[in-house]
């Protein structure tokens, strides 16, 4: 309905009947006159009598007219004045049923034909009128036949000229547009028909054309405001009809001007706008059954009919047919001659009934309401409103029009009749679908006249059509299921180009590999040899057919494009095509192939076959296809009254292996049949029922293999049990011939055709055999006899004259049915048939008979193909996006590539960005990743060699920097990878969970920001776990501070820094541009928020380490930064690298991916069980080959390990002895520059007490570490603290297994001490100063290493309290025992007795003195020969070592006090043993021993403190001896003698005197003995307990 007329309705005027019908509420109102409506109607009736005065060839009086008539006239009908009505007796209705009888009886004319009248009748009707007028108050209540009977009467006269005509017509609009003839007028519904016969038969002069087609256009413009108007909706079917069939006719004339036949198709155009959509109106009448108006209807479908083709040509009028004479051309009665036959379109006449034709079955529509009803008599003329006939017949005959095949419309017509068709498919298309009788018509006769000109050559005949075709798909699809399938894989063929994908340089051909080359259903050419005929159809005929695609026109391609644009931009057209097409095994995939055309021809090239605007058509089709996924992903998902996804999936992927055992089939029918059985498709491939089954259920078998494969010998079961699954009833023979071979080709060996004659005559005849055929053999024979005739009639190269005539037919056949002749009239029908209908293949049939079969066939197939499934849902969405990504994907990439518009641009990325929402939303990983993939390989990050960054330059404006390097600026230049990096992180935003593959492309892209200092290394804070300093990268090659040159500008400051960067070879500074561009790059790379990426990350961990690890390169090529061992940054310096290293290969990317690995792994303990395994054997294959690596990498993928051992240790991922060995063995120089890390893991390792603490610390190769290391200024304070918690720990670290190694290790810290002796003889010579005030000593303690050297004689010391506890541990022999544990304290503390450092000496010194006086030394269970080893293996070497010259020199002050302290303690620990001593065998060696030590500390040179310290010493020792019967004269003790003598002997060498001073041989002495003796033991006791306090 008009928009414009809808408010009008609403508002009904009050001369309206109020009760209106529905179909009146958008009917326009009248339109109200300022003038006395019967004043108006006389000037009309005045004007037009003049004009017939003046254009009639002899005058006639007009005097009745002007005078109103004559008053004696006698009146037949009573008149009909205002405000009243006489109802007519049933003879008067009988009388006035015809338009010819109202006339004569109302306006009294008499006579004949020929007879005198009194005026010209046309005349005088305007008189009648004016009589009838008088008194007349309301006009709207005049009987609005009579009103308008003089001005059809001059609208129906023939010959009537032009401009009489054209008032009439005039008057009549007035009439109708002033309301003066409405629906409130009586007989409203008669005059409306009695108008339309009249002006559809209308006769009027056309001497001249200019004047004939105002009056064509008056005509159409009246039939216009008729069926828009009040009474539209009251006009009949046959009414209808004959308005539209007149407006077809002016509109198809080709002399009549353009502006007229352009102006009555807009008129048609308008009139079907209004009659498709009263069709809708309709039905809301009929009820809420859908086949409520068709039951109403279906008697009447076939009253009605127009056929606009028969008028006839134009045939001028004759000289007294132009003008209309008083007496000549109207009879005596005044009535117009009706037209005889068919009437001449040159008197403006269009074939039509006359209304005095009464529908029949007036009663089948009495019920339903209109406007008029209420006013007509119940007698009057049936006047039932147009209903679903007449609007059934006008489609009818507008889709006649489209005939391809009918010369008698030129194409222009068929271009008028496509658009008509356009509109009514526009205004209630869907309601065409709902009706059987006019959907049957769009089933049949459209789309088969579409699809034919759609293969027009004629560019508007094309445009037209696809125009057509498109809106029927879309308004009547549902019962097109076929059809457009059938005309969708005929744009697909034409469409999709047969040229490769032109190859772009730089660009990798499998990242757009996606893209079909040719749609899957497009079947290769079978071939046609041996099948029946001698020269197959040339390919450019079938190609006319529509059999194949054909190469069209550039516009023409460009129109089909926007078909199939306008058919995508349905919302779920693609949806529905996918369900009922790629989801049906006997279907094509219409979506698929759809999919990949748009793809194909979106790409740029595809311009150079069809038009510039072909690409972004398609493009946009493809957009807009995934933005209608992307708009339903948040919708609710509807599943009543839809297929179940799963069935369909199954079905899909039953399509798959039939499409695939076909194949087989078609190259191997025993390997596809076993390929289909192997899969389900066959339940048993030995069954023939199965077989035959399959074979004739399947429209993919090649139809020569198969008719080769039936009449394989030994196949005969499945032969018959194919020819069992025919039903020839009632069938001639040669019928249920062609019904046989169009599934099949018949083989070219006569064998093998006889196999297959027999086999059909033997299901022919179990059928029925026809009368007059006697038996199987007479069937036989007559089938072999078609076969022939049909190669003979139909093979090119025979001439006519030589081919079968049914003589020779018949003549050939005599006698062989059962001995007798075939019935003549039988055989004459199958000759018939055979000679105009060829027996072939569908796709062997000429250009005659293939479309027509091929319709037929499809039309037969709609009933079980079904109706077309409507989906308006996502539940398939995935489905169909899994099978339709790849094509797009691919597509947007090579378009973003090749692309130089922004507009493009911005399209493509949504679409990306729509491509990947939905791959989240349905978990499609594996289009998520390429998606990814395409986006980072546009973005230029994600290449695979790191970017060069030895020109890096740092450039600091206050406290703000920014690197400016190469990848900065080029990236910050170019807004296209800009755009696609944005995006790429949006994607990867919240689909970290199902990124799989592509983790890869993004880890490249951290890389490359993070070597080029645009991005931290990690964005969480789990990095910080590890506690490390951040991964050192390439140093800028030089640091630029904007803010100091600010002041600094102009020409001659920028020459100088130009002049003094060359002078000094270093690189230019960057330009502002670069600067530009890489603060664009910094903001873009901020956009991105590649931090959330991180937060995310743990939903797919597993995926992302996989990808990271991939990154590991496999060998050395790809490090590719050189850093120089200066330009290591401050923190790594510790590592001590020295020169050698120059030209190390680093890659911190490698560090950047080890330590992001070692970061998720360790999260937590279930990514530790997840990930551990992978990550620590990625790791160890980097230190399996160490001197490859820079030592940074070494270092700190060390300390990743030591990371994972601590986490990992109850999964044994890392094991400890191959860890500390792989340690163990890296290079001295590389174990030092690593060494810093691999402390810090071993301690994290060992800091508390555990299972891994003792694994590792009683390792070897742990000990070899540390003593390593232990040299090492820089590594020297971890070592020692993490041996010192070991020793310390609670409980205690040191084992069996250990004690040796830590015990050593502890040594050689104490030995470092030695540093301390230069502080300790500056503090010397500090106190030797006399001047001044004393100044402040420097302690030795306070050195670090001094304090190491402390705390490790501690440790040695508290060593000895586990000593008898390792002891027992150890299982060993008691001597063996002993010299494992005790003397290595022993010989430790000895050798620190002997420092050049006094403090570490002096402490030495307490603790040996300690120990050995130890209890714990000695038990009364152990040997003699175990301990007294403290004296030869101790002591003496002890004391030896310090008479070594080098030795005093180290420390000429201290060492000989250190000598004393050893000769005392060498008396102390004597005569602590004593009493255990003398029970020794040894005893004497070992007196002796002592004697001569203590000979050359007598002699050593020292001075007076040595000579007065060694014969205290030995007095006391030997007075001791002499008090406890040791040493005694031998007179006293003869046993004695021995040890008496070689003591004194000894003695005597170096200390003659000191015999006479103890005088121990004196009797007398013997009494005071005790006193010296008392006071050698008292000091003895003293030393042992002094020790200690020294010691603290």
């Amino acid at each position: 309905m008009d928009p414009a007329v809808a408010p009008s309705l609403e508002t009904p005027t009050p001369r309206r009947n109020p009760l209106l019908s529905s179909r009146m509420q958008y009917r326009s109102r009248p339109v109200s006159v300022a003038i006395d409506p019967v004043s108006l109607i006389i000037s009309e009736c005045i004007s037009i009598t003049s004009a017939i005065q003046k254009y009639a060839r002899s005058p006639h009086s007009s005097v009745s007219a002007i005078l109103g008539g004559s008053p004696n006239l006698i009146q037949l009908v009573p008149p009909t004045t205002g405000g009243r009505r006489t109802r007519k007796s049933a003879a008067d209705a009988a009388a006035t049923d015809t338009v010819g009888d109202l006339a004569t009886n109302r306006w009294g004319l008499r006579g004949k034909k020929g007879k005198s009248m009194q005026d010209n009748p046309l005349i005088s009707g305007f008189g009648r009128l004016r009589q009838e007028l008088a008194g007349v108050e309301d006009i709207h209540r005049f009987d609005s036949l009579v009103l308008l009977y003089p001005f059809l009467q001059i609208i129906q006269a023939k010959g009537t000229a032009a401009p009489v005509t054209i008032l009439a017509l005039r008057a009549i609009q007035k009439f109708l547009a002033y309301g003066f003839v409405s629906p409130a007028s009586p007989r409203f519904a008669l005059a409306m028909q009695s108008l339309s016969a009249a002006i559809t038969h209308c006769q009027f002069d056309i001497s001249d054309s200019a004047q004939e087609e105002v009056v064509l256009l008056m005509i159409l413009h009246l039939m216009e405001d008729m069926l828009s108007g009040p009474g539209g909706d009251i006009l009949s079917d046959e009414s209808v009809c004959d308005m539209m069939g007149r407006g077809l006719t002016i509109c198809s004339r080709p002399r009549f001007s353009e502006v007229l036949r352009r102006t009555a198709e807009a008129s048609m155009v308008r009139m079907v706008q209004i009659i498709f959509e009263d069709l809708k109106h309709l039905e809301e009448e009929a009820g809420e059954e859908s086949e409520a108006l068709d039951r109403q209807t279906s008697g009447d479908m076939d009253t009605v009919s127009m056929n606009p083709a028969a008028n006839g040509t134009d045939v001028p009028a004759t000289g007294a047919e132009r003008a209309v004479g008083p007496t000549d051309e109207v009879g005596a009665s005044g009535e117009v001659p009706e037209p005889v036959g068919t009437p001449i379109l040159s008197s403006g006449s269009v074939n039509g009934r006359s209304t005095s034709e009464t529908p029949e079955g007036q009663d089948a529509d009495a019920s339903r309401p209109s406007t008029s009803s209420a006013t007509e008599s119940a007698l009057s003329v049936d006047l039932r409103p147009y209903s679903l006939p007449s609007i059934r017949e006008l489609f009818r005959v507008l889709v006649s029009f489209l005939d391809p095949h009918d010369r008698k419309h030129p194409d222009q017509m068929r271009v008028m009749a496509l658009r008509i068709i356009h509109v009514a498919l526009e205004v209630a298309g869907p309601s065409i679908a709902r009706h059987p009788a006019l959907a049957s018509i769009a089933e049949d006769q459209l789309c088969r006249h579409l699809f034919q000109l759609v293969r027009s050559d004629n560019m508007a005949v094309l445009q037209e059509a696809l125009i057509v075709a498109g809106t029927l798909l879309s308004t009547c699809r549902g019962v097109l299921k076929l059809q457009q399938e059938l005309y969708l894989s005929y744009l697909v063929a034409c469409l999709h180009p047969a040229v490769e994908i032109p190859r772009e340089p730089g660009i990798d051909p499998s990242l757009y590999a996606g893209i079909p080359q040719s749609p899957k259903l497009v079947k290769p050419s079978p071939s046609q040899a041996s099948s029946g005929r001698s020269t197959p159809v040339p390919v450019k005929d079938r190609q006319k057919l529509g059999l194949e695609g054909s190469a069209r026109k550039p516009d023409a391609r460009q129109a089909m494009v926007e078909n199939i644009g306008m058919l995508a931009r349905m919302p779920t057209f693609m949806t529905e095509l996918f369900v009922n097409y790629d989801c049906d095994e006997n279907r094509a995939d219409l979506c698929e192939d759809l999919i990949g055309l748009l793809s194909r021809n979106a790409l740029p090239d595809s311009a150079t076959w069809s038009t510039t605007s072909v690409p972004p058509l398609c493009l946009d089709a493809l957009l807009r296809f995934i933005q209608f996924i992307a708009e339903r992903l948040d919708q609710t998902p509807e599943t009543v009254g839809y297929p179940d996804p799963a069935a369909l999936r199954e079905r899909r992927r039953r399509k798959k292996l039939i499409i695939k055992g076909t194949t087989k089939f078609n190259e191997n029918p025993k390997g596809g049949l076993a390929y289909l059985q192997d899969k389900g498709i066959i339940e048993d491939a030995s069954d023939p029922l199965c077989v035959a089954k399959f074979l004739q259920g399947t429209s993919r078998i090649n139809k020569k293999i198969l008719g080769e494969f039936l009449s394989k010998k030994g196949n005969e079961a499945i032969l018959d049990a194919f020819m069992n699954r025919f039903d020839f009833t009632g069938k001639r023979v040669d019928e249920a011939l062609r019904v046989m071979l169009e599934t099949f080709r018949l083989p070219g060996e006569s064998a093998l055709i006889e196999r297959i004659v027999n086999s059909f005559t033997e299901k022919y005849c179990s059928s029925s055999v026809p009368e007059g055929v006697a038996n199987k053999d007479a069937v036989f024979i007559l089938t072999y006899a078609i076969i022939l005739l049909n190669t003979d009639q139909h093979t090119p190269t025979l001439k006519n004259r030589s081919r079968m005539t049914f003589e020779d037919f018949s003549r050939n056949l005599r006698g062989q049915n059962d001995g007798k002749d075939f019935p003549p009239e039988y055989l004459q029908d199958i000759f018939d048939t055979i000679r105009t209908n060829e027996i072939i293949l569908p796709d062997e049939h000429d250009n005659k008979h293939a479309f027509d079969y091929a319709w037929k066939e499809l039309l037969l197939k709609t009933d079980e193909a079904g109706p077309l499934v409507l989906c308006d849902t996502n539940i398939y969405d995935a489905d169909m996006f899994a099978t339709t990504w790849n094509p797009i994907v691919s597509c947007l990439f090579f378009v973003f590539m090749s692309a130089t518009d922004d507009t493009v641009y911005a399209r493509v990325i949504t679409g990306f960005d729509e491509c990947a929402r939905i791959a989240t939303k349905y978990g499609n990983s594996e289009a998520l990743d390429e998606i990814i993939y395409r986006l980072s390989y546009i973005s230029t990050l994600g290449s695979e060699a790191l970017s060069n960054t030895s020109l890096n330059t740092e450039v600091q404006v206050g406290e703000n920097s920014v690197m400016v390097s190469e990848l900065a600026v080029r990236f910050g230049r170019d807004v296209r990878p800009q755009l696609a990096t944005l995006v790429l992180f949006r994607v990867i935003t919240g689909s970290e969970h199902v990124i799989r593959k592509s983790w890869k492309h993004i880890i490249r892209i951290w890389l490359n920001l993070f070597v080029n200092s645009l991005i931290p290394p990690f964005f969480s804070t789990e990095a910080d776990k590890l506690a490390l300093s951040p991964i050192p990268l390439q140093p800028p090659s030089q640091v630029i501070d904007r803010g100091a040159k600010q002041n600094e500008t102009g020409f001659f400051s920028a020459f100088t820094s130009y002049i003094s960067s060359y002078a000094a070879d270093d690189p230019p500074e960057p330009s502002d541009e670069e600067l530009e561009s890489t603060l664009c790059t910094v903001d873009c790379v901020n956009q991105c928020h590649m931090g959330d990426v991180f937060a995310n990350v743990a939903h797919s961990l597993e995926a992302l380490v996989d990808g990271l690890l991939e990154q590991i390169p496999e060998d050395n090529g790809s490090t590719v930064i050189t850093v120089k061992t200066d330009n290591i940054p401050p923190s790594q310096v510790i590592n001590g690298q020295n020169s050698r290293q120059n030209n190390a290969l680093y890659d911190p990317g490698l560090v950047y991916i080890l330590e992001f690995c070692t970061v998720l792994a360790l999260r937590d303990n279930s990514t530790v069980e997840l990930l551990g395994k992978r990550v620590v054997e990625a790791i160890q294959a980097i230190l399996r080959d160490v001197p490859r690596y820079h030592p940074i990498l070494i270092e700190r993928a060390t300390f990743y390990l030591f990371s994972f051992l601590q986490a990992s240790y109850d999964y044994d991922y890392v094991r400890v002895p191959i860890l500390l060995h792989t340690v163990s063995s890296f290079p001295n120089d590389t174990l030092v520059k690593t060494s810093g890390l691999v402390l810090r893991g071993l301690k994290l390792c060992t800091e508390k007490p555990c299972p891994l603490r003792n694994e590792i610390m009683t390792s070897p190769d742990f000990w070899v570490i540390l003593q390593t290391l232990a040299t090492n200024p820089q590594a020297a304070p971890a070592v020692f603290d993490i041996l010192e918690k070991g020793v310390s720990g609670t409980p205690s670290a040191i084992m069996a297994d250990n004690y040796e190694a830590a015990l050593a290790l502890l040594n050689e810290f104490a030995s470092m001490a030695s540093v301390g002796a230069v502080a300790e003889q500056q503090n010397d010579r500090k106190q030797g100063r006399k001047s001044g005030r004393p100044a402040k000593l420097e302690k030795p303690s306070e050195n670090a290493v001094v304090e190491r050297g402390v705390k490790a004689l501690n440790s040695i010391y508290r060593m000895t309290e586990r000593i008898p506890h390792l002891m027992k541990q150890s299982h060993l022999e008691s001597s063996e025992a002993w010299s494992a544990y005790w003397l290595p304290v022993f010989q430790a503390l000895t050798t620190q007795c002997t420092n050049p450092c006094r403090e570490i000496r002096h402490l030495a010194f307490s603790w040996l003195q300690r120990s050995l006086l130890s209890p714990n030394l000695t038990s009364a269970e152990e040997e003699h020969s175990e301990w007294t080893a403290i004296f030869g293996e101790v002591l003496f070497p002890l004391i030896l070592r310090l008479l070594k010259p080098e030795v005093f020199s180290s420390d000429r002050d201290g060492m000989s006090e250190t000598r004393v302290q050893a000769a005392s303690l060498l008396s102390k620990v004597f005569l602590q043993y004593l009493v255990m001593l003398s029970e020794w065998d040894g005893m004497l060696d070992l007196w002796v021993k002592i004697i001569e030590i203590m000979d050359r500390l007598m002699n050593s040179g020292q001075g007076d403190s040595l000579e007065e310290a060694v014969p205290e010493n030995l007095k006391n020792v030997l007075l001791i001896m002499s008090t406890n019967g040791y040493l005694v004269p031998p007179s006293k003790d003869p046993s004695k003698e021995e040890l008496w003598n070689e003591t004194w002997k000894r003695i005597d060498r170096f200390l003659p005197n000191l015999r006479a001073d103890l005088a121990l041989e004196e009797e007398e002495s013997v009494a005071e003995a005790p006193a010296p003796a008392v006071e050698a033991a008292t000091a003895v006791e003293e030393a042992v307990n002094a020790a200690p306090a020294e010691a603290a």
